[in-house]
C-alpha cells in the first residue's frame, strides 16, 4: 500500500522526539556554514522523514544514539512505499537523495565525535538504491534547424532572444535567467558571455556568435531600460522565471511542428552538435561549465558519428575475415586494405572539399548538414563546385543529396536572373 509522504515540521518533531530534533537541528546549525542552500535544503527534508518514521513506527526511539541497523532496514521500504508529489510511485532517485544526505548525517557526526552518534555507522553506501540516469534527449539536426527557423520567426522578440540564447550557448535556465547587463563583453576582436556564478559555484565565459550580439543588443535597445541590473529581463523590467523560458521554447517548438522541448534539452543539443562535429570533451566541459569530464560525458554523450566512424574504420576488415572459410581466412593485420579501399571509393560521396566515405548501411543524420544549415550561404562563384555534387549523387544514386543540390542549384539560377 503506498501513503503520501508528508514531512512533519519541526515543531511536530519538537513535540514529538525532542532529542531527536536537538541533535538533528544542530546539525543542520553546522554543515549550514559550508553547503549550499539547495543542498541543505535536501538534508532538510532527508532528516524530517527519517524523524517522521521513526516517530510513526518506533516511538521508543528517543535519541540518534539509539539508531540501529534494524531501524535503517524498516526505513528503506518504509519510504519505498510512499508516494509522490505526482501521486505515483516515489522515484529511486528521490529515495537515493533521502537515504543519502540521511548516511551524510550518521558519517559526520561520527567523525565529530558527537555524543549522540550511534557506535557505528547504520547507513551503507549499499543502502542507496541505484538512480537512473537517462540521458537528456538532444533535437537531432533536422528537428534543432526547424526549431531555430521557428524562434526567428516568433512575434515576440525575447521569445527570439531566448530560444537562440539557449540553443547557441547552452546556459542553464537559471544561469541565464540571471545574467547581469554587463554580461556582453568584448575581448580582443570578438564579444564574449560572463556567466557569474551559479550551480558549481564559479563563473566562466562562452563565446557569442554575433548575431546573438545584434539580437541581444535590440533587444535591450528596446525593451530595457539601462539601469535594470539584468541582461535580458522581461519587456516590464521583472526577472525571467523558469516557466517564462519554457513557454518561449514551446511556442517555438509548436511553430516547428517538433513537440514539447524542455530548456536543458537546448544545452544537450549544443553539446551533442559539438561533439559530433569534432569540439574536444575539455572544449565543451569548459563551455558548459562542468567540473568534471564525468559531468560532459553525461550530458554530451559521444552519439553516433563519433562511435560510428570508429567502429566502421574497422568494420571491413571484420567483414572480410567473416567471409573466408577457415582455409584462407586472413589475418587481422591484412585483412583486404585494397579492398577496403575499393568500397569506400566506391560508396562516397562528394563534399565541397574532399569526401565522405561512410558505409552506405550506416544511416548519417549529419548528411549535408551544412548545406541545410540556418547559417549556410553559396553564391553563383560556387556554383562548379555545387553543380559536380549534384552530379557525383546522381552518378551514386543518392537521391537525398541529388535533390538538395537541385534546389540550391535552381536558387542560384533563380536569383542570377
Amino acid at each position: 500500500m503506498s501513503l503520501p509522504i508528508a514531512f512533519l515540521t519541526w515543531d511536530e518533531i519538537d513535540a514529538a522526539a525532542p532529542q531527536l530534533s536537538a541533535t538533528m537541528r544542530a546539525y543542520l546549525t553546522q554543515v549550514a556554514t559550508t553547503l549550499r542552500p539547495e543542498t541543505i535544503r535536501g538534508a532538510d527534508q532527508g532528516l524530517r522523514c527519517f524523524a517522521q518514521f521513526l516517530i510513526e513506527e518506533h516511538p521508543e526511539v528517543t535519541t540518534i544514539a539509539q539508531v540501529r541497523r534494524t531501524h535503517v532496514e524498516g526505513y528503506k521500504p518504509w519510504i519505498a512505499a510512499r508516494i509522490g508529489k505526482d501521486g505515483g510511485p516515489i522515484t529511486a532517485n528521490t529515495r537515493a537523495h533521502r537515504i543519502g544526505h540521511l548516511r551524510t548525517f550518521f558519517i559526520r557526526i561520527h567523525d565529530w565525535g558527537w555524543p549522540d552518534s550511534p557506535p557505528t555507522v547504520p547507513i551503507l553506501f549499499g543502502d542507496l538504491p541505484r538512480q537512473e540516469q537517462p540521458l537528456p534527449k538532444a533535437l537531432d539536426d533536422a528537428d534543432a534547424a526547424k526549431f531555430l527557423r521557428a524562434a526567428q520567426g516568433l512575434k515576440r522578440q525575447l521569445g527570439r532572444v531566448v530560444c537562440e540564447v539557449l540553443i547557441r550557448t547552452g546556459l542553464r535556465v537559471s544561469e541565464l535567467t540571471r545574467l547581469r547587463r554587463d554580461a556582453v563583453r568584448q575581448i580582443g576582436a570578438g564579444h564574449w558571455l560572463h556567466v557569474p556564478v551559479g550551480k558549481l559555484l564559479d563563473d566562466r565565459y562562452i563565446p557569442l556568435h554575433p548575431q546573438l550580439v545584434d539580437l541581444i543588443t535590440d533587444y535591450r535597445d528596446r525593451f530595457v531600460d539601462p539601469t535594470n541590473p539584468l541582461l535580458l529581463p522581461r519587456e516590464n523590467g521583472k526577472p525571467m522565471d523558469r516557466h517564462g523560458v519554457t513557454r518561449c521554447l514551446n511556442n517555438a517548438a509548436a511553430a516547428a511542428g517538433i513537440g514539447h522541448v524542455h530548456p536543458h534539452q537546448m544545452r544537450h543539443t549544443l553539446a551533442t552538435q559539438a561533439i559530433n562535429r569534432g569540439m574536444s570533451l575539455e572544449a565543451i566541459a569548459a563551455m558548459l561549465g562542468h567540473h568534471s569530464m564525468d559531468m560532459t560525458l553525461r550530458y554530451a554523450k559521444i552519439a553516433n558519428r563519433t562511435v560510428a566512424d570508429e567502429y566502421f574504420a574497422v568494420t571491413e576488415k571484420v567483414e572480410a575475415l567473416y567471409a573466408q572459410d577457415d582455409s584462407t581466412a586472413l589475418p587481422a593485420s591484412a585483412a583486404g586494405p585494397e579492398m577496403a579501399r575499393l568500397h569506400r571509393e566506391m560508396h562516397q560521396r562528394m563534399l565541397g572539399n574532399g569526401f565522405c566515405t561512410r558505409p552506405p548501411a550506416l544511416d548519417c543524420t549529419f548528411e549535408s548538414v551544412c548545406e541545410t544549415c540556418t547559417f549556410f550561404q553559396t553564391s553563383i562563384a560556387f556554383r562548379p563546385t555545387l553543380q559536380a555534387q549534384h552530379d557525383h549523387a546522381a552518378e551514386h544514386d543518392q537521391q537525398g543529396r541529388q535533390q538538395l543540390f537541385a534546389r540550391l542549384l535552381g536558387d542560384l539560377d533563380e536569383s542570377a536572373s
